[in-house]
């Protein structure tokens, strides 16, 4: 028997229509069942087939909870269906592409650069066409090479590794606490009233997006850059993509835990290497696959460990699993199209400059066609803790760009690697602490799994570079 006022569970809703079906459940006339099976429109019985998989992804009601019955806010609505809010994104991205897409077409149908003139000529010259030489465009600038021995002492050196260490420590743990603090707990909690919580995860893209801009503009003006020659329409796929792998991260939070998102994200390497495959026609040495294999073991052991005493429900899980493969696949092309970019021989704070202006312009222009944008700053006028959060989520963000770059340059990403994998596994440690998340003995083992075979990697990477020796190129940026 449901309770009075409480929408039916999915697996409930499934049952009742299962009844119906088997003669346990209400039964229909027979003239009304056989007008029903005879008569049935196409588009009604698509939308039968599609009911189970809405009903599956619906926004989870939490029943029993107390609040729910006298607390709207306690629960769900439409309004912040996760599905329905990434479609709106979407549209919202696509008043901007699609005018923008048209534009490009007509500039280069019309050989704007040949006759182009006036005030405009330089700002769609270099939007639209860049300069399209691929080879060639350091020769005046190179990238400055890493000094491990010849300028600086082992001493100096090992302080320089240190302070990059710390920094990117500092950065991302503070980054991964906050991120946990903003999406899973309330503001304005009292003894009489339980709080809100902040649900636009597209907002806080735009607050990391807005500094990160900001700081790469600094940079590009006070550092000696090399020439740009990519159109600037190209960042803006990798923009787009790094917008909506950023949105997932976020919302993925309100459905799993902050550990398991990071086991997720750890676990990418996966589907890097079929976008490698797909995208940039790369090939693979046998231990990338093992060591792939043994990523996937590893997180499997730990999803399949969750504690038996706070199983999630079916909802949610499906629905943090969707949006963490969601976040994954936007991530992987984010990375590729990236060195695709790269062989324009930009440096890494031109690249940040560019998908990050780009990211700007589509965020801000999707929450003002929502009407959220003044929403969120008015939550955050109501609540100020909510407003330093955000404004330290962007800060650590953009700080931890700039200590990927530099660390990178100095140390290489073998040295990058392994300060990152540590920082994955503090994370999680430092997220259970604070947030009170359980781990069984076979999620501790799948743990260990991951990390093991990360490190793996890493070395196997190292050797057989000190085996090839390759000619250095341009530095590629790592994603967190």
């Amino acid at each position: 028997m449901l309770e009075a006022g409480r929408p039916a569970r999915p697996g409930e809703q499934s049952s009742r229509a299962a009844g119906a079906e088997s003669g346990t459940g209400p039964r229909l006339r027979p003239s009304l069942r056989e007008r029903s099976a005879g008569n049935m429109e196409p588009g009604r019985s698509a939308v039968l087939v599609m009911l189970p998989v809405l009903l599956l992804l619906s926004p989870p009601v939490r029943a029993e909870d107390p609040r729910a019955a006298e607390d709207p806010r306690a629960t769900e609505v439409w309004s912040d269906f996760w599905l329905l809010r990434f479609v709106i994104n979407l549209a919202g991205y696509g008043t901007i592409l699609l005018p923008g897409y048209l534009l490009v077409q007509y500039f280069k149908r019309t050989n704007y650069l040949e006759r182009g003139r006036g005030f405009c000529f330089p700002v769609i010259s270099t939007c639209v066409f860049g300069n399209e030489v691929k080879t060639g465009l350091q020769e005046e600038h190179p990238p400055a090479p890493r000094t491990e021995t010849t300028e600086s002492s082992p001493t100096k050196q090992t302080l320089k590794l240190l302070a990059c260490a710390l920094g990117l420590q500092v950065s991302y743990l503070t980054w991964g606490v906050l991120q946990e603090r903003v999406m899973t707990r309330t503001y304005g909690k009292t003894d009489t009233d339980p709080g809100v919580k902040f649900h636009d995860s597209q907002f806080l893209v735009f607050m990391n997006r807005i500094l990160a801009v900001t700081v790469a503009a600094l940079c590009c003006a006070l550092t000696k850059q090399p020439r740009h020659g990519a159109p600037m329409y190209k960042y803006s796929f990798a923009s787009l993509s790094n917008i909506l792998s950023s949105w997932c991260q976020y919302e993925a939070l309100k459905f799993i835990s902050f550990p398991t998102q990071v086991l997720a994200k750890a676990s990418k390497v996966i589907p890097v290497m079929l976008m490698g495959k797909l995208v940039s026609r790369k090939s693979y040495e046998y231990w990338e696959y093992l060591t792939a294999v043994l990523i996937s073991a590893g997180v499997s052991m730990f999803l399949l460990s969750s504690s038996q005493d706070k199983r999630p429900s079916t909802v949610t899980t499906f629905s943090g699993v969707v949006i963490l493969a969601g976040y994954i696949l936007f991530d992987s092309f984010t990375s590729n199209w990236q060195d695709a970019l790269f062989a324009y021989k930009m440096s890494p704070v031109q690249m940040m400059f560019g998908v990050n202006l780009f990211s700007c312009l589509f965020t801000v222009g999707s929450l003002l066609e929502q009407g959220a944008f003044f929403q969120s700053l008015a939550f955050m006028s109501q609540h100020v803790e909510f407003g330093v959060h955000a404004a330290l989520l962007s800060i650590c963000s953009a700080c931890g760009q700039l200590f990927i770059f530099y660390t990178i340059r100095q140390f290489g990403a073998a040295a990058f690697t392994i300060i990152m994998t540590l920082r994955q596994a503090l994370a999680i440690l430092l997220s259970c602490l604070l947030y009170g998340h359980s781990v069984s003995l076979m999620g501790g083992l799948g743990i260990l799994t991951v990390f093991l075979a990360l490190f793996l990697r890493v070395y196997a990477r190292s050797r057989l570079k000190a085996k090839k020796r390759p000619a250095q190129g341009a530095p590629t940026v790592q994603r967190v």
